[in-house]
């Protein structure tokens, strides 16, 4: 049977569960979702690659929550390097588990206070979605049990490594009971990850999806290289240009919050997100995000995985990221479930090295030019054939030709539809 052919209802689930997919409009599996939940459903671990945004979350969501629904023992812990992405995990678990659940879960990461996760402990939940340094805060103080567990989940492992958390998920690990089901998932696969794997997983079934380094084909991806003074200017003129929502990615912090209060004093509806929010805030800051309150999100890497907002039209690369893996994960922000989106990065003189190992990463020939100044590249765009669905490359000169082509058309419609009344009128007469 081809995945197309498969639908949830070939899986055998329990009827509380297939009622929520139904609620869910989840009706065909995606391709990571039909490989891996039969598997996981048999028992066996697993070790999963698939590209941002092609359902991996439900593809490991939809086994737990079956096991714990049919049956009374065996919890289940699932592992996220972010609030944001764990708060996705959590949310998708209880849309699963359904309103009249008799399933308890935690939600354990920082930024929370510490009372409202140790009355969710103690009403002992079978469910535990969290992050490395506060689930290993309650394991310290003793309030956090894992012998119980059948199930571990390590999402996002790669950029849990990325992030120094190693020893945490060696000390977590530790803490199991040795006969489990363990699911790692990971956006790349290089050999830490495999070392990992083979510290951490049983005998597992490789699951994949396409290459882990091969971004999604309906993102329309494109470079400009523009001096750093005029980046600001740039970013506006595309944002004039472009219709529905956009996150602006930026290097720091601090420069999140700068370039959001510039924005808004231009007029723009903007926020900023990054890592020094509150969870509160950052929680606001997303809903009012996923309910169009403002158009412009300008984020740190923090927003690059575990932010679902089907309706992101645009990524803007306003500062390359400093891994390039982190290129993957942010560009992945928009088309989501299937939708078109575009991806545009900003290169200036400082960022040619960032970008010459993002194409690498992508495969193909090298597009940053080196040795020659904004001005000159202007002049010779050199415009590449794309191979692996590598970004193209646009210049200044380019992008100013196509805004006026648009204009130029869009006066043209004007007057034409100006025109039709005074055609109807002399018919008339």
């Amino acid at each position: 049977m081809k995945n197309k052919d498969i639908k949830f209802n070939d899986f055998d689930l329990c009827a509380p569960l297939n009622a929520a997919l139904k609620k869910m409009n989840y009706h065909t599996p995606t391709p990571i979702q039909a490989q891996a939940i039969p598997v996981a459903l048999k028992g066996r671990d697993i070790l999963g690659s698939a590209q941002t945004g092609t359902g991996k979350t439900a593809a490991f969501s939809i086994p737990i929550v079956e096991h714990l629904t049919r049956f009374g023992e065996g919890d289940a812990i699932v592992i996220t390097p972010t609030r944001e992405l764990g708060k996705q995990i959590i949310g998708i678990m209880h849309q699963l588990l359904g309103r009249k659940t008799h399933i308890k879960t935690a939600f354990l990461i920082g930024g929370e206070a510490m009372g409202k996760q140790l009355r969710q402990l103690k009403d002992r939940p079978r469910l535990i979605v969290g992050t490395p340094g506060r689930i290993n805060d309650h394991l310290k103080r003793g309030t956090l049990k894992l012998n119980s567990m059948k199930f571990l989940v390590l999402d996002e492992t790669d950029r849990m490594l990325d992030m120094g958390f190693s020893k945490q998920i060696d000390t977590i690990v530790a803490k199991l009971p040795k006969n489990r089901q363990t699911m790692l998932f990971s956006a790349t696969l290089p050999d830490n990850i495999v070392k990992l794997s083979q510290q951490y997983l049983n005998d597992p079934v490789r699951v994949s999806i396409g290459d882990t380094h091969q971004t999604a084909k309906n993102i329309d991806q494109s470079m400009v290289r523009v001096k750093q003074e005029d980046k600001y200017t740039f970013l506006q003129n595309q944002l004039d240009d472009r219709q529905g929502s956009v996150i602006v990615f930026v290097k720091t912090k601090y420069g999140s919050e700068k370039l959001a209060k510039r924005l808004n004093k231009a007029g723009y509806k903007a926020d900023a997100l990054h890592g020094d929010l509150r969870q509160s805030r950052r929680a606001r800051v997303i809903k009012d995000m996923r309910d169009k309150k403002f158009r412009i999100l300008v984020a740190t890497d923090i927003a690059s995985r575990g932010l679902d907002i089907p309706h992101i039209r645009h990524v803007i690369n306003y500062d390359l990221p400093q891994v390039a893996e982190d290129y993957i994960h942010r560009i992945g922000r928009t088309a989501r479930a299937g939708a078109k989106g575009e991806a545009l990065s900003m290169v200036s003189d400082r960022d040619g090295g960032k970008w010459k190992e993002i194409e690498k990463l992508l495969g193909g020939e090298e597009t940053a030019q080196s040795g020659k100044s904004d001005k000159e590249n202007d002049q010779k765009p050199k415009s590449k054939q794309r191979k692996n669905n590598k970004p193209r490359w646009s210049s200044k000169k380019k992008m100013k030709q196509k805004k006026r082509r648009e204009q130029a058309e869009k006066k043209a419609k004007k007057a034409k539809r100006k025109d039709a009344p005074r055609k109807e009128n002399r018919k008339a007469a």
